[in-house]
């Protein structure tokens, strides 16, 4: 397959942040773009609006013609969390029309460019997209193909006709990240995740060694100083907040809600956005930058002006009586982070947090791992878990989750329900938290917190 032959694009599973990329990517490229999803989002009706022709019943009529037969300029490409019963899926399958992986064609994309690749299992969105804008912000020019949507490019795609360089972020579900061949790949944790797909997470280690044999002979893997002992690569860069590394923080302060970090010795760095868990991944961009030989004025410049990434620790209202935070977190590592972010900003407030488990199969393997740190909140509101592409587990459930906690007051809620157990709530700092549709519910909550606390004053 020939990328530059392609002029007709079809997507299963289209609404994906990482799909929905791809087909703005082709959509720039000139070429026609349609694809299936299971509901209208926000993100498909984007879609929709910029050109792309989107529809929602799983049927194999309302797939052009153009796809029913093979040829070389028409394309497939299809999401590893779409089900293999899928009806389009199966026909594609049955007429033996070939289909791609989204993580081989961004593999044939990525081949013609410097490949940037943040690998992880918490931290490559904001880390990539961190990159992405100090790149473009200090005049170098990159494409990036980003896992969310960069409040600086309001997109997760970056686009730019004189790049030479691309940053993508390697996802390891399904051993994606294996189609990439980076010349730079920084690699944030390597935790226990996907244990449906790897079995252990032994075999999830020895996967990520597999990505790190894919990076170039000259290039540079950059990790954690306790990867460095499990990841082995000849050229290696380290970094850390609270240990011996190559880049290293010096002092960390909170002022006004926000992170000022000292870098080396010499930098100092007045993050945009709050979250302990973002002055890692800030490190970790400032690695990448310096080792491209990017000046660290300009750096340190470009990282004072980074907004962040929706649903990664974002504020949705910031009052003296209210704070509400949303964020994508949904592996007990995430939550912790999150959490304790939260306590740090507002030690003398009451934590609240509505957390939505997200896989049966996640849920089951880190129930101890969860319940341990969702009872660092004072209280907990538990959605019930979300399917995603999973069967229920027998046994399986959010009242066992609500069982292990420890904090002081907890309930299970159905999302029926939600909102209005939220308004009634005596709240002061509130998150919601994972990776499900509980996003569907952050404007109302923002909607009716504001008017509470404009009716209150």
């Amino acid at each position: 397959m020939k990328i530059s032959d392609v002029n007709n694009v079809y997507f299963l599973g289209v609404g994906g942040i990482g799909m929905s990329a791809l087909a703005r990517y082709f959509l720039a490229q000139g070429c026609k773009v349609y694809g299936y999803d299971k509901t209208e989002t926000a993100l498909t009706i984007e879609l929709v609006k910029e050109g792309v022709e989107v529809h929602y019943v799983e049927d194999v009529d309302c797939i052009p013609n153009q796809f029913k037969s093979e040829n070389n300029h028409s394309l497939v490409i299809y999401t590893p969390a779409i089900p293999k019963d899928n009806k389009e899926f199966v026909y594609f399958q049955q007429n033996e029309i070939k289909l791609y992986k989204r993580s081989e064609v961004l593999g044939l994309i990525t081949q013609s460019y410097f490949t940037i690749a943040v690998a992880g299992t918490h931290g490559k969105t904001t880390t990539s997209s961190m990159v992405a804008h100090v790149l473009t912000s200090c005049g170098v020019d990159c494409v990036a193909f980003l896992g969310g949507i960069s409040l600086n490019f309001n997109s997760n795609l970056v686009l730019n006709d004189n790049a030479k360089i691309v940053v993508v972020e390697a996802d390891e579900f399904d051993r994606s990240f294996l189609t990439l061949s980076p010349n730079i790949a920084l690699i944030t944790s390597v935790d226990a995740d996907h244990l449906d797909i790897y079995g252990d997470h032994n075999e999830m280690c020895k996967t990520y060694q597999d990505f790190v044999n894919k990076i170039n002979a000259e290039g540079i893997l950059i990790t954690k100083p306790e990867l460095k002992k499990e990841l082995v690569f000849q050229n290696t860069k380290t970094y850390s907040i609270n240990q011996k590394a190559d880049y290293f923080t010096d002092s960390i302060t909170i002022e006004n809600g926000k992170y000022n970090i000292g870098i080396n010795n010499q930098q100092k760095v007045e993050l945009g956005l709050a979250g302990v868990h973002n002055v890692e991944n800030a490190l970790g961009a400032f690695a990448i930058a310096n080792e491209l030989g990017i000046e660290n004025d300009k750096i340190r410049e470009a990282l004072n002006s980074y907004r962040g990434v929706k649903r990664r620790f974002e504020y949705h209202v910031n009052k003296q009586d209210i704070v509400y935070i949303d964020d994508y977190a949904h592996h007990p590592e995430e939550l912790k982070f999150a959490i304790q972010s939260a306590k740090e900003l507002y030690p003398t407030k009451k934590i609240t947090a509505v957390f939505q488990p997200h896989l049966y199969s996640r849920t089951r393997d880190f129930i101890e791992e969860f319940a341990e740190s969702l009872s660092m909140l004072d209280e907990l509101i538990l959605l019930d878990i979300y399917p995603a592409r999973e069967l229920p587990i027998e046994g399986i459930n959010s009242q066992l989750l609500l069982d292990k906690t420890t904090c002081k007051k907890k309930k299970l809620v159905k999302k029926s329900a939600l909102v209005d157990y939220i308004v009634n709530s005596d709240l002061e700092v509130l998150l919601t938290l994972g990776a499900g549709d509980i996003d569907v519910f952050v404007s109302q909550i923002k909607e009716k917190l504001l008017a509470y606390n404009k009716a209150k004053a």
